[in-house]
């Protein structure tokens, strides 16, 4: 039942995906006026792999199919990003991406699971996503299921206290159906994450919880999914845990390493600027 028998696109045909992903995001937070650019670019080439490299077990006809694999985005505030993979999926029609934020679009600030096909849960309150992922995981293993739960944190979530009882419990419990991807950017939006609250070494850390971990190249994409099948084939009796390097803003050179894109959206100009540079004729549109 993968991405509804389209199959495994090739490391370039991803990258082409995660380009479109990126054209989107823009387009979509410049119409809400509001938004988080930064950190849904930063984490659009590991959607474009979860999504579209094969790794992940979905069907968009078939939303809520058991034998789906299970999808936590707990940086929540990288709704742009889940909303754009999942038109692109054939989840919703794309052209209801320019309704993001607006008065009774079902594309609010934050995903909402009451509203939008293809997002399992409500996240957005940081810190939360691991230990609902562990909650299904545990759930789905209960069931005999041979469904995965993946779920994706930013690093400076993992400032968050529960994001380190959600690793214990997970490595305790042994739920070695649960990956979790760090999008590793580096920045926050007060800064970067060294200076605010260093977490150090994210997956010496996961190491110390008892997780298997691996560390990848964030826009790699033949990495990506190397790493991503490799953490899902593994079904032992640790949690795996995937740290990406990425850089906050990827694909818009005047976005790239700045906090300041944390949570502000790109006026009128410097979205056509971000489109022109993502390789998007003047005046396309969704």
């Amino acid at each position: 039942m993968t991405d509804s028998s389209k199959g495994a696109q090739t490391p370039d045909e991803l990258r082409e995906t995660a380009r479109g992903l990126r054209a989107d995001i823009i387009r979509m937070i410049c119409e809400a006026g509001s938004g988080h650019p930064g950190g849904s670019l930063s984490c659009a080439d590991i959607m474009s792999a979860l999504y579209f490299g094969g790794v992940m077990q979905y069907d968009a006809n078939d939303p809520e199919s058991p034998a789906r694999d299970r999808f936590i985005l707990a940086k929540g505030h990288a709704a742009p990003a889940l909303y754009a993979t999942l038109a692109a999926a054939g989840f919703f029609p794309r052209e209801e991406l320019l309704t993001l934020r607006k008065l009774g679009s079902r594309l609010q600030g934050h995903p909402d699971s009451s509203l939008l096909p293809g997002v399992e849960v409500s996240t957005g309150s940081l810190g939360q996503g691991l230990s609902i992922a562990c909650g299904l995981a545990c759930g789905l293993r209960l069931e005999g299921s041979p469904a995965t739960v993946f779920t994706l944190l930013g690093d400076g979530e993992c400032e968050e206290g529960q994001v380190w009882e959600a690793a214990m419990f997970a490595a305790h419990q042994k739920l070695g159906n649960l990956v979790a991807i760090i999008d590793s950017n580096g920045l926050q939006i007060d800064g970067p994450v060294c200076d605010v609250c260093d977490p150090g070494d994210l997956g010496a850390k996961f190491a110390a919880f008892g997780w298997e971990v691996s560390h990848v190249d964030g826009h790699d994409m033949a990495a990506l999914v190397d790493a991503l099948n490799a953490a899902k084939a593994s079904r032992g009796q640790a949690p795996k845990a995937v740290v990406a390097r990425t850089v906050k803003g990827k694909g818009v050179s005047f976005m790239e390493g700045q906090c300041g894109w944390h949570g502000k959206a790109p006026s009128a100009e410097q979205a056509h600027d971000a489109l022109e540079e993502l390789g998007f004729a003047e005046g396309e549109s969704l």
